[in-house]
């Protein structure tokens, strides 16, 4: 398809539609979820602001709209996401958007999230800052070159740390402008299952990463030992959450995010019971909804472990 046919079928009434598809919306539960949980201990710490938690709020969502997208251009441009790559929004395969636009885009809503982060660090000082600024290069960097994380095998530790520690942590920040080891350790499962669904979309695409030269850390230690780190991460998540209620860094109520262990389950299962793609993805989905669930739940507990 020629660059003129190109922009002709990402033109028209559809485009805003068809940008809002190369942003991924699946899966922005991933940026949202530990501003909210970061949010929310902030505010049963001390006062609570609406502004500087909307600003957390969208700036933390950009950043991971300007990731995806940046993601999505270098996975073409590096022949990694194919028309038969089943995943990603795959808006410049099917001549949706052209790539040049899609790295744009991704650099203009970095832009945009950078700016409500500087608004941030005026109203709360250079901590901020520096969170920010290493958000960005990581999501840029992400795929980017010359670094690109997601291709050496450093993917997992990318996400745990930045949609984890750092989001919670910086959400909770901007509410109390000081930091806190409660914060830092409660979002230790939630790094872990947003890093399990990394991990079990790395597990369906093992083969397909394999033959286009993508080293994730699934095809670097093998399948077996890729379902076993799928396992930990999982059902991690579940021992450092009891652990942190045994302790006390966590109200009790906090026991009820044991609930979506419904999803856990079947996500660990599935990998080690077949080795066919659409199970997998099936796996991958539940990992989904289980770091949706868990952190619905968790903020749902903290809030009654208040009022207990």
């Amino acid at each position: 398809m020629g660059a003129a046919q190109t922009l002709t079928a990402g033109a028209g009434p559809n485009k805003l539609k068809i940008w809002f598809e190369a942003t991924r919306p699946f899966s922005f539960t991933a940026s949202v979820t530990p501003v909210l949980i970061g949010s929310v201990l902030g505010a049963i710490d001390g006062p609570f602001s609406f502004g500087r938690f909307l600003l957390a709020l969208v700036g933390s969502l950009l950043i991971h709209i300007g990731t995806n997208l940046i993601n999505d251009y270098y996975d073409y441009v590096n022949g990694v996401d194919t028309p038969e790559t089943i995943g990603p929004s795959q808006v410049i395969q099917r001549g949706l958007l052209t790539a040049d636009e899609v790295y744009w885009g991704g650099i203009a809503t970095f832009a945009l999230g950078s700016l409500c982060g500087m608004v941030l660090v005026s109203l709360c000082g250079w901590p901020i800052l520096a969170l920010g600024i290493v958000s960005v290069l990581a999501g840029y960097f992400y795929t980017a070159n010359p670094v690109s994380l997601a291709y050496i095998a450093l993917g997992e530790a990318t996400v745990f740390v930045f949609m984890g520690p750092v989001i919670v942590v910086g959400a909770y920040y901007v509410q109390r402008e000081t930091f806190a080891l409660s914060p830092l350790l409660i979002s230790l499962p939630v790094g872990c299952l947003v890093a399990a669904i990394l991990q079990a979309n790395n597990i369906r695409d093992l083969e397909s990463d394999q033959a286009r030269g993508k080293h994730t850390l699934a095809t670097v230690i093998g399948r077996w030992a890729a379902n076993w780190e799928l396992a930990v991460l999982v059902y991690g998540a579940f021992a450092i959450t009891g652990l942190l209620v045994l302790l006390g860094y966590a109200p009790w109520p906090v026991l009820l995010t044991f609930l979506t262990l419904r999803h856990a389950l079947p996500a660990v299962r599935i990998p080690f019971s077949t080795d066919q793609v659409a199970a997998i993805n099936s796996a991958l989905l539940h990992t989904v909804k289980l770091h949706l669930e868990y952190g619905v739940l968790l903020i749902v507990s903290l809030f009654i472990g208040q009022f207990l």
